[in-house]
């Protein structure tokens, strides 16, 4: 737990440099929470502080709330055990304090690491910095203000996309936007935000609230026609996740009712969605997918993954067509064998048509779709697996992998079978998230690139 603290520096220049050190990305477990109400309470009363600046250790500004805690509450229902980060740290402590403070953002600033940076009175940034909001990949919402705050920065439209989508954006487009007040080098990181926070305690610049912003919000009649057309958006992308309306919903309550009511809409919201059956299937994917990185026997003594460029599938019918449709959206290509024409021609069309509906959900561009589906080739007879990385057989509803030796003689596969020791894979019904590693004749790796969801119901 040494490794896990929060600490300040207080230079000749009276900055107080508060430091979050919880590596790999410095996520914010409850002792780093405390921590940072704890020096931020002492530099707010210590007479040699003028100004406080808020980074991360090791080039990351935080990745975010530390996911492990949703764990146990989803565990053992005890919503207790959730700090109070918005209202008591984020508003009270930080935003409303009594001194200035500047966020220098390096590396990224994911989720809660960026609603902090969103309290703090400026945000600098090195370039290439992550910054984004994706809570809702995990079923529930921004929880430290990022619903009220973001939309007051960068206007309506763009916050709302930036959350209903969950994806990142780059330090130069935050820029752009007015999230990020100045890109500097690395180098000079902590350097310009220390003075920074010396222009704003002696009005240099602005002392800038983001709750209490306006301007880029519009009026209320506007406000209303965006959230209503993220409102159909969402109906058809996310019709069965309950906390991208949710989310909208608490946006729109900050915008009517004050950013403060906002807030506290937010905080009782977030608490209810991480109970949610939503969120608790999800947290559970996010921790399974990772759990893929760490094989025993595999990744722990030094095996070379190799890329699946090219993969045979034998069978066409529901789970095939959904493991193929899967391979040629992940950008490889695929090989559909089937035992006759009218079998290969349903099992293309079912691959057509889970692409296509991806594409009517507005889940997948058109020409990505188009690409995907170039990429597929039907097949009657074994010729085209010469030179194919792995082939999946389907049967009675199981699936198999085979590793191929190194050639097709005649219509036999010279393979060795499942029961390999050495072959590791792990799938689900209708190929969702599937993943396998397998070792070649030679001992070096091969691993099946991850596909993410196929979720083409």
């Amino acid at each position: 737990m040494d490794r896990v603290k929060v600490t300040m520096e207080v230079g000749t220049d009276a900055v107080a440099v508060i430091t979050i050190f919880n590596p790999p990305v410095n996520a914010l477990a409850i002792p780093i929470i405390a921590g940072l109400k704890e020096k931020w309470t002492e530099a707010t009363v210590r007479n040699d502080v003028k100004a406080i600046v808020l980074t991360g250790n090791g080039g990351r500004f935080s990745g975010g709330f530390d996911i492990n805690v949703f764990q146990k509450v989803q565990g053992t229902g005890d919503i207790s055990q959730l700090p109070d980060v918005s209202v008591d740290l984020v508003v009270n402590t930080m935003e409303d304090g009594k001194k200035p403070a500047v966020a220098a953002i390096e590396g990224l600033a994911l989720g809660g690491g960026l609603e902090l940076a969103l309290g703090c009175h400026a945000r600098i940034a090195a370039p290439r910095a992550q910054l984004g909001l994706p809570e809702l990949s995990l079923g529930v919402m921004p929880g430290f203000g990022g619903t009220q705050r973001l939309p007051r920065l960068i206007g309506l439209s763009k916050a709302v996309e930036l959350m209903m989508t969950s994806k990142p954006i780059m330090s130069e487009e935050g820029k752009k936007l007015s999230l990020i007040d100045a890109i500097v080098p690395s180098s000079e990181l902590l350097k310009v935000s220390r003075q920074w926070a010396l222009d704003i305690a002696e009005r240099r610049k602005p002392w800038m609230r983001s709750l209490h912003k306006t301007d880029k919000i519009g009026s209320v009649s506007e406000a209303h026609e965006v959230l209503k057309v993220a409102r159909e958006q969402v109906k058809q992308t996310a019709k069965n996740m309950p906390q991208h309306l949710a989310c909208i919903d608490v946006i729109e309550e900050g915008i009517i009712h004050g950013g403060y009511n906002g807030v506290l809409k937010e905080a009782k919201v977030f608490k209810d969605l991480v109970l949610s059956d939503t969120s608790k299937g999800l947290v559970h994917v996010f921790f399974s997918q990772r759990a893929t990185s760490k094989v025993r026997n595999v990744t722990d003594i030094g095996l070379k993954p190799r890329t699946v460029k090219k993969v045979a599938v034998i069978g066409g019918g529901l789970m095939g067509s959904g493991i193929a449709a899967a391979l040629a959206l992940s950008n490889t290509i695929v090989i559909l064998k089937e035992i006759n024409s009218e079998y290969l021609q349903k099992g293309m069309k079912a691959i057509e048509a889970n692409v296509s509906g991806l594409v009517a959900r507005k889940k997948l561009p058109q020409d990505k779709a188009d690409k995907a589906l170039s990429i597929v080739k039907g097949a009657l007879d074994f010729s085209d697996f010469k030179d194919v990385d792995m082939v999946i057989e389907i049967a009675s509803g199981c699936m198999h992998f085979w590793v191929l030796r190194s050639k097709v003689e005649g219509n036999e596969i010279s393979s060795r079978g499942p029961s390999l020791p050495r072959c590791i894979a792990r799938w689900g019904a209708h190929a969702e998230n599937f993943t396998a590693a397998f070792s070649s004749e030679s001992g070096s790796g091969s691993r099946l690139p991850k596909c993410g969801r196929s979720s083409f119901d």
